[in-house]
């Protein structure tokens, strides 16, 4: 049971006297949020914990104040992933996401990850020459090259453990006994992280789309290779049978064919990711009476025809890359959110000119410094605590997928698996192990069978780290709890923040609810 808090906090007997109350307030105006239902404040917390004397910085926090004070239940602290997620946009996001009875019953808390603005934000030397050895995959150094500047160890600071102790310097300045918890992708490490270092002061703990700690970090970036290209077929797949209602193709290798053209006409270079198997269907009427051979042919030479076409092309022109295509991008970046499908199939078929009208074309300076400063943190903690060691015998293929194919479902999990990701960054710290050190109530985890961002093996063995109980939900959403119209999952969080269980351990695929 959380221990709800009232505007003048008063610290527990076990809270540090030198952490004062928070004093609320209006957020910063770059966030836009009602002053009504959210506000913000800030607590100043240690630079270094293990150096006390190191000074110090202020971090923002903001509350969505529950809807129905009178039945308020105590505090939920939200993280939404990265790392490098900025809290304080997010907070209210994750509260209309999550079930209306949680959203009526509890404060959400949001507490901005230390280096993003408004946390004690690192000043990093920007360049183009270190945004262009980020693009080819050497993020780590050149973040933490660009971010140190003359101070070597300046960004070290910036861990997931530094976090989580910053949680709770923001649970006592609240004069909270006892928190709950919704972590999303990278916030489910950051909670678990919390909870084993403070599981006296951790209650409920929703843990969505969970990331497994012996992966980190270099790993988790390599699972996620073969789960994006399954989800692209997937997507394939689900165009194709909505045939009638985007008109590209009746089979998963037509809709492909029809995307290839679309990035050639883009970006003068082909996708390298190999065509799905043939069907029936995409067999010419002359040739079915030998329709097994044709499709065995097919599956046998596509992969290699796309790699040998895009190579001609960048022969002929180097410019000529499916990295240069913002339909390639894009398909890449939604696949793990299937209510952004019907939007990724608009645009093959009409092309960019189908996103939806009134949407943002171009991003303003602001958003710009916002998104490289993102970046840049979410190298410095993946290097600052990465476990995992270079595999040298993927160097060639990190170098055939960035600098001859420009191929994105490759590079990334190459780019940090083979080394190049954090090579003049070495690791400053590790996380915790984590576990369930006497936790009042198991913590419930939220896995998606083919989530491509977290794979689901991951997830399941952060469930047993951690004790907790598994829901396991169809499809391959990141996010369970937020893609919105899955009332199985939303009556399985409901049921365990409000009891503290769960009797629910399968959820079906969320529908898609935005518009064909």
């Amino acid at each position: 049971m959380t221990i709800g808090f009232v505007s003048v906090a008063v610290p527990s007997a076990a809270a540090d006297p030198t952490v004062g109350e928070v004093a609320w307030g209006p957020c910063p105006a770059e966030y836009a949020l009602d002053p009504d239902t959210d506000q913000c404040g800030t607590v100043t917390v240690p630079r270094d914990y293990a150096n006390p004397g190191a000074g110090s910085i202020d971090v923002l926090v903001t509350r969505h104040r529950a809807e129905d004070p009178g039945a308020r239940r105590g505090v939920l602290f939200t993280n939404p992933g990265g790392p490098g997620g900025d809290a304080i946009a997010s907070n209210s996001m994750l509260a209309q996401a999550l079930p209306e009875q949680i959203r009526r019953q509890w404060d959400f808390i949001g507490v901005q990850p230390r280096g993003l603005a408004h946390a004690g934000a690192v000043e990093c030397d920007v360049t183009p020459e270190m945004l262009a050895a980020m693009n080819v995959g050497f993020a780590g150094g050149a973040a933490r090259l660009a971010c140190d500047g003359s101070t070597p160890g300046a960004t070290a600071h910036i861990t997931t453990e530094n976090t989580a102790r910053d949680w709770d310097q923001v649970r006592i300045a609240l004069g909270a006994n006892v928190i709950d918890v919704y972590g999303l992708s990278y916030g489910t490490l950051l909670a678990s992280t919390y909870a084993t270092l403070f599981p006296q002061h951790t209650g409920r703990m929703v843990l969505d789309s969970a990331v497994n700690r012996d992966w980190i970090w270099n790993d988790v970036l390599w699972q996620q290779n073969d789960g994006y290209k399954a989800r692209f077929y997937d997507l394939m797949d689900w165009i194709a049978a909505n045939d009638a209602t985007y008109g590209l193709g009746d089979t998963p290798l037509k809709v492909y064919h029809r995307w290839s053209d679309r990035i050639v006409e883009e970006a003068g270079g082909n996708p390298t990711l190999a065509p799905p198997p043939a069907r029936i269907g995409d067999v010419p009427p002359s040739l079915e009476s030998v329709a097994d051979a044709y499709r065995a042919g097919v599956d046998l030479t596509g992969p290699a025809r796309v790699q040998f076409e895009a190579f001609l092309r960048r022969l002929a022109d180097p410019a000529h890359t499916q990295s240069g295509s913002s339909i390639y991008a894009l398909t890449r970046q939604v696949l793990p959110a299937r209510n952004s499908w019907p939007m990724v199939a608009r645009v093959i078929r009409d092309g960019l000119g189908a996103l939806a009208e009134g949407a943002p074309s171009d991003v303003t300076e602001d958003q710009l410094e916002s998104m490289v400063q993102a970046r840049m943190m979410q190298a410095i903690v993946l290097c600052n605590e990465n476990a995992v060691g270079p595999r040298p015998e993927r160097l060639p293929g990190w170098f055939f997928s960035t600098f001859i194919t420009g191929d994105l479902f490759d590079a990334i999990g190459y780019g940090y698996s083979a080394g190049p990701g954090c090579v003049g960054a070495p690791p400053v710290t590790t996380v915790p192990e984590i576990g369930n050190k006497g936790l009042a109530t198991a913590p419930l985890v939220l896995q998606g069978l083919r989530d491509p961002q977290t794979p689901y093996d991951g997830g399941a063995q952060h469930a047993r780290d951690m004790g907790a109980h598994l829901l396991t939900v169809e499809g391959g959403d990141h996010g369970a709890a937020i893609q919105g119209g899955n009332t199985t999952v939303d009556t399985a969080i409901t049921d365990y923040l409000l009891t503290g269980a769960t009797d629910i351990t399968h959820a079906p695929e969320a529908p898609i609810t935005a518009p064909l």
